[in-house]
């Protein structure tokens, strides 16, 4: 071992001391540790417990979920150990109520999967699925665990395919549900959506790390919060100055997040990679970075806000948002510069034995590549973050826009159908010409005896134009009981609750955009214009006069469309007619390229001019909406990026349903 890289181990040890020292010193009234669930590695029960949360309106920021969490979930919405019969979504109740039985005892075996496949065409990385890729023939995934007493667990675990085998699910974990401490190849996963994670998700092999988290919310507020160092793959392209070395690099990352009223959550998220080769003392670059929001000349950076909103009712759904950056922009550093965004809307209930989801994300191009980290945010050459980050040129620094849409279906045999479809767009700026990506997924599982038997087909398209198509046949350890759900009791008896509403809103707005391209020119300011608006949105009361909600509203601003999204959509309702409200999210400006930016506002209703409309009036504003200027024939300068200022004041009716 070299001195610099003993040196590393040596700061991992620190932090770990620490940590557990931290772990210890608590009161004898904490309760124990928790197991957490697979990632990614049993699609098909990991499924029904995200369904499970949302009908037990638990809105999760991160994963993996952890037992605990699942537990405290399944008493919400299925009466604790009450008969299956009596809820009023029994087949989630008792498939998850099955599966967390491998988690019961003081040991066991929790998940065992092995899969044979085949394929042609392209050799493309598999989303999400810890750095396999479709030529792999294999691939196979086991965790069991030890817990002699409460307030310690060993856990064991691997993940194997053809090109590599990887402990994952191999930890030791310590202390109480407000402070555990696990240390070893634990999986992270730091977004709201199902399908993707701007900051750290499965796309890569798992990383060895240290992780202080809780799993009990902590106060009323529902406080949650989760602190890893983990180290990475060597990269040989650290670039300092005029040297370039090798190295592990480190990857903090840190989650904070409140729950303030019922279904409704916010948080933040932040990551950085630091240390390695020739870069000085890590642990001092941590601890001056760990809380600013700006980069520094050795550390790349990342941050996102995000939240999540659950609707109840007798189609409840979930609305989640991530908004992050990559560096910071003009105006100041919460701002987020060179953005992403990603919108996720989740159905766990539809129709008879249905549920469907829908995710979209977009970013700008300085996403998952650095100037002194030339390899990005990598481990073993894999996006730490979105997959949809590792469909282009390695190190090509360009944005991109993806979709997925899944419908589920529990069928009369009793197993599970699941179609998926993924797209993904890279822009045209780039000197390299992208094809657009797809791929369409159709897998089934069914229960039988002590086992779960299933396949999947997946065909697509790369962007680099090949094709491509992928047969899997697997089987996984335990069943996760029947899946379908009787019609009469699981829908038809949910009584429509009164404390939420639909709404859809139209409207004008009068805005005005002042642009400031570059420092070189200088800024200009539009006229006053009048456009059309519309929203679409939904809410729910939290307590008397009190509503939260989300919102999407679409206008045009100069000739352009802007798209905002109110993760934060409050309004106070008096005992007359009038309410008030504040409002907080993204807002998305459609120019040559994608321009990004918060924006917030506040406004005023007059309720119930007719039965069933409103009238509203709302004043927003949008801080430096920025883009890069990286098209042909567009001015350059000692600055990149482009910003706008808009503000508008939108009037409209909305009519609730």
């Amino acid at each position: 071992m070299r001195v610099e890289d003993a040196g590393r181990v040596t700061n991992i040890g620190k932090f770990a001391l620490w940590a557990l020292a931290l772990a210890a010193c608590v009161a004898a009234h904490g309760t124990g540790v928790s197991g957490y669930l697979p990632l990614q590695l049993e699609p098909e029960a990991e499924r029904q417990v995200e369904r499970l949360m949302i009908l037990a309106d638990q809105a999760i920021l991160k994963r993996p979920f952890s037992v605990a969490a699942v537990e405290k979930a399944l008493a919400l919405a299925c009466g604790g150990n009450e008969a299956v019969d009596e809820s009023p979504d029994e087949s989630v109740c008792e498939s998850v109520r099955g599966y967390l039985a491998r988690y019961a005892g003081s040991s066991g075996l929790t998940h065992a999967s092995a899969s044979v496949a085949g394929a042609s065409g392209a050799d493309s990385l598999i989303a999400n699925k810890h750095g396999l890729v479709a030529s792999d023939t294999w691939s196979a995934s086991g965790a069991g665990y030890w817990q002699p007493n409460e307030h310690f667990r060993v856990n064991l675990g691997a993940v194997g395919y053809s090109g590599r085998i990887v402990p994952t699910g191999s930890y030791l974990s310590a202390g109480f549900d407000w402070a555990q401490l696990d240390v070893g190849f634990r999986d992270h996963w730091s977004g709201p959506a199902t399908d993707s994670s701007m900051l750290i998700s499965s796309e890569a092999p798992t990383m060895p790390s240290v992780t202080l988290s809780n799993s009990a919310p902590l106060s009323k507020f529902g406080i949650q919060y989760e602190l890893s160092l983990a180290r990475m793959s060597t990269s040989e392209r650290i670039l300092r100055g005029a040297r370039t070395s090798s190295g592990h690099p480190l990857r903090y990352a840190m989650h904070l997040s409140m729950e303030p009223v019922a279904g409704w959550s916010l948080g933040i998220n932040r990551v950085l990679q630091f240390g390695g080769g020739v870069t000085p003392s890590p642990l001092r670059y941590l601890l001056h970075n760990i809380l600013a929001t700006h980069n520094q000349a050795d550390v790349n950076g990342q941050a996102s806000y995000v939240s999540r909103f659950l609707l109840p009712g007798r189609t409840p759904i979930a609305v989640y948002f991530e908004y992050g950056g990559e560096d910071t922009s003009n105006g100041g550093s919460y701002l987020l510069g060179n953005a992403a965004l990603a919108v996720g809307i989740d159905v766990p209930r539809l129709w008879h034995n249905f549920d469907l989801t829908f995710e979209t994300s977009e970013w700008q191009n300085a996403w998952y590549v650095h100037t002194v980290y030339l390899d990005g945010m990598t481990n073993e050459g894999i996006v730490l973050g979105h997959w949809g980050g590792d469909q282009r040129r390695f190190g090509d620094g360009v944005g991109a826009r993806t979709a997925m849409l899944r419908l589920g279906w529990a069928a009369p045999s009793g197993g599970y159908w699941e179609g998926r479809i993924r797209t993904l767009s890279n822009q045209n700026y780039s000197g390299f010409a992208y094809a657009q990506g797809y791929d369409a997924t159709l897998r089934y599982s069914q229960p039988w005896r002590q086992l779960t038997l299933g396949a999947e087909i997946q065909v697509g398209r790369d962007v680099f134009g090949a094709s491509q198509s992928r047969l899997t046949g697997f089987v996984r350890y335990g069943v996760t009981k029947r899946l379908r759900t009787n019609a009469v009791d699981g829908i038809e008896r949910t009584a429509h609750a009164p404390d939420h509403e639909y709404f859809f809103d139209a409207g004008f707005n009068a805005n005005k955009v002042r642009s400031d391209i570059a420092v070189e020119l200088p800024p200009t300011s539009t006229a006053r214009q009048l456009a059309p608006h519309l929203a679409f949105g939904a809410r729910r009361a939290v307590s008397a006069k009190n509503d939260f909600g989300a919102r999407l509203e679409l206008d045009k601003i100069a000739g352009h469309s802007l798209i905002g999204v109110r993760a934060l959509d409050y309004r106070h309702r008096f005992g007359n007619p009038l309410a008030i409200s504040a409002f907080l999210g993204a807002a998305r400006y459609d120019l040559a390229t994608p321009a990004y930016s918060i924006y917030g506002g506040v406004g005023g209703q007059w309720r119930n001019i007719l039965p069933g409309y409103d009238l509203g009036l709302d004043l927003r504003y949008a801080q430096n909406v920025a883009r890069d200027r990286l098209l042909p024939g567009e001015p350059q300068g000692v600055r990149p990026d482009s910003f706008y200022k808009i503000a508008s004041a939108t009037f409209f009716v909305s009519k609730r349903f």
